[in-house]
């Protein structure tokens, strides 16, 4: 079975992704150039992933001297992805780009998740750099963020701490001026950092020639005190090594003032990035110098997820000192005390990422339990008398039951790659769209982030046990791949924000920032796939319900903040936000349901009918029991005392 036809269904048929090309930004492509980009990605990741899955779990990273070994399959599937452009397919031409629509980006990168999650960091690299592209100095830009969209380098993001886990408002991480003319730096006002930062994926490896960590500190006041909360967080750019410019002139590059760590020169320009028809840029070339102070402490050994590191990051201990001084060398991104506002910028870039793959984890496990269920003969049917032990074993496909398992992963996976790609189109429409819309569009992103993160990591993770249920005590063994999908899928709950962190994100900010515009746009856009369904007879019947479903939602919203205290509304937010993505999910198989509906017969138009109906019939009813605790503002969990347990 091929994920392809599904692929383009929702591309070219629900989104219409073709009418993006009507604008100046993606004039020069057409359905053959992303038709290009989807049969490059799906070659890659069949022959450069999927092969390898079962490899990079067995073989996980481990520590020789001071370098991590990962198998060679890894440092292949890597270079295979980075000469394929598929880093910088969203930037502009003249970076290197192709400025290819989100949209198309995202389906073409599912394919990479759906073959091996594990093996590549394209989307900690690719989210690194489109921070610093938006948030980074000229020089900043230049020498890091198109080095990484090249695949010269590659990026992290550094925010948690082994006492702070993700309480970034514990941040214990250290940043102080580098000298007298720290400020003077031409890569931005330079900081020695010193802390130390948990689970960081990629952290360490050999797999390019630098990584660029972006890293959360706190800069101390007057006094040498951290200022308490998330309002002194700073963000700096920490590379592995420390870079000087490879001179194009024969004059030796002069070296930076005391303390410059034998970096780029003080009085060096940084032209702006070219304008159109100035030529294709790229990364400036530079020397890598010397270590920068960023030591590993330790791998992180996981239940799944094994193909890529995860890292344990010592800062500035002095395992590598700099001219002499313990201190990791950071430069500043943007202004002193907003980083976490550009790190946000990443942070949902990777939420969504995050969602992806779970999808796509939940699509491989769906595919490989569909292919077991075609194909292993077990059991006979129920007849009037019962079972005739001489009728020959029917395949398990043949079961309700089985059925029942298969179709809710398809409801489950299907309708998740559906949300990711409406997401991906959303973004297109912030960027590219008139103010209206790009405004819009923005909205949207932030109510629906958190539902594209958190829906498909719980319910695609049920979708691999499924998967695994359909093929019996072999799904339990490592003979099959779909018990690699669970472990691997069951870390998507957890990182990038665990599902209490997107709940309360969900209830306590998004419903309600700027008077709630963004919930309402949505309620809009529900109601006119409602209003597009109900003269339809097939679908009028799933249109009430999902109206009722989102009256009930709204209901609960208010009810939920009633008493104005964040404790009453927010003990619930989990059940509202598992009650408010399965309407959402509702919403998008109806809107789904109305281009198969109109479609010719074919099995595919079929299952996809049969998916929605599934949807509505047996999961959307969930959401009243789910609604009526944060209706009534139960505290049963909350109140129960800790001796209890």
């Amino acid at each position: 079975m091929s994920l392809r036809p599904t692929v383009d269904f929702l591309l070219y048929e629900w989104l219409d992704v073709p009418s993006l090309n009507a604008r100046a930004r993606f004039a020069d492509h057409s359905r053959e150039t992303f038709d290009a980009v989807l049969d490059t990605c799906e070659r890659i990741a069949r022959e450069k992933y999927a092969p390898f899955n079962r490899v990079v779990d067995a073989q996980e990273p481990y520590v020789d001297g001071d370098k991590v070994v990962l198998p060679q399959a890894t440092h292949d599937a890597q270079k295979a992805y980075a000469e394929s452009g598929m880093l910088s397919a969203a930037q502009d031409y003249e970076v290197g780009g192709m400025q290819l629509p989100y949209t198309v980006e995202a389906a073409a990168n599912a394919f990479f998740a759906m073959a091996s999650v594990s093996i590549g960091s394209g989307m900690l690299t690719i989210g690194n750099a489109n921070l610093l592209m938006a948030h980074g100095t000229e020089a900043q830009k230049r020498v890091f963020a198109l080095n990484e969209f090249s695949g010269r380098f590659s990026g992290t993001m550094c925010l948690s701490e082994p006492q702070a886990g993700s309480s970034l408002s514990d941040v214990a991480t250290r940043a102080v001026p580098d000298g007298a003319d720290f400020a003077d730096d031409p890569l931005g006002p330079r900081y020695r950092l010193k802390g130390n930062k948990m689970w960081i994926s990629a952290g360490e490896h050999e797999l390019t020639e630098n990584i660029i960590h972006l890293v959360l500190a706190k800069i101390p006041d007057e006094s040498g005190r951290l200022v308490p909360g998330t309002r002194g967080i700073s963000l700096f750019i920490v590379p592995k090594w420390l870079v000087a410019l490879e001179d194009p002139h024969p004059n030796p590059l002069p070296q930076a003032g005391e303390g410059a760590n034998a970096l780029l020169s003080e009085d060096r320009a940084f032209p702006p990035l070219p304008l159109a028809g100035e030529g294709r840029g790229e990364g400036l070339r530079v020397q890598l110098t010397q270590r920068n102070d960023v030591a590993l402490a330790g791998l992180n050994h996981k239940c799944g997820w094994r193909g890529t590191t995860n890292t344990l990051l010592n800062f500035g201990e002095g395992r590598y000192p700099v001219n002499g001084e313990a201190g990791a060398v950071g430069y500043l991104v943007g202004e002193a005390g907003k980083g976490l506002h550009c790190m946000f910028h990443m942070m949902n870039e990777a939420r969504i990422g995050v969602g992806m793959a779970a999808t796509m984890l939940g699509m491989a496990g769906y595919h490989a339990s569909l292919d077991y269920a075609k194909n292993r003969p077990q059991g006979r049917p129920m007849g009037p008398g019962g079972k005739d032990p001489a009728q020959a074993p029917v395949r398990i496909i043949e079961h309700a039951d089985v059925k029942r398992m298969l179709l809710a992963q398809k409801a489950y996976c299907e309708g998740a790659l559906a949300l990711e790609l409406y997401c991906a189109r959303l973004v297109d429409e912030q960027h590219t769209g008139d103010a209206a819309t790009a405004d819009d569009a923005r909205l949207l992103l932030e109510v629906l982030t958190p539902i594209a993160k958190s829906w498909p990591s719980e319910w695609c993770l049920e979708a691999n046990s499924l998967a695994i249920q359909i093929h019996g005590g072999y799904g339990y063994t490592r003979d099959f791949p779909v018990e690699q999908y669970w472990r691997d899928n069951r870390l998507n709950m957890i990182h990038e924000g665990t599902h209490g962190i997107q709940a309360m994100d969900l209830l306590g900010r998004k419903v309600l920032m700027e008077g709630g515009k963004g919930l309402s746009l949505l309620a809009a856009r529900i109601n006119d796939t409602l209003q597009r369904a109900i003269p339809i007879p097939e679908l009028a019947a799933h249109a009430n319900a999902l109206g009722q479903a989102l009256a009930q939602v709204g209901k609960a919203t208010k009810a939920a903040w009633a008493t104005g205290e964040p404790t009453d509304a927010l003990a619930n937010a989990v059940p509202y936000m598992q009650a408010f993505g399965h309407t959402v999910l509702a919403w998008i198989w109806l809107d789904v349901a109305l281009v198969a509906q109109a479609a010719p017969d074919s099995n595919a138009r079929t299952g996809r009918l049969a998916a929605m109906r599934y949807f509505f019939h047996y999961e959307l009813p969930k959401i009243g029991a789910w609604l009526q605790v944060v209706g009534q503002r139960d505290q049963t969990c909350a109140d129960v005392p800790e001796a209890a347990f």
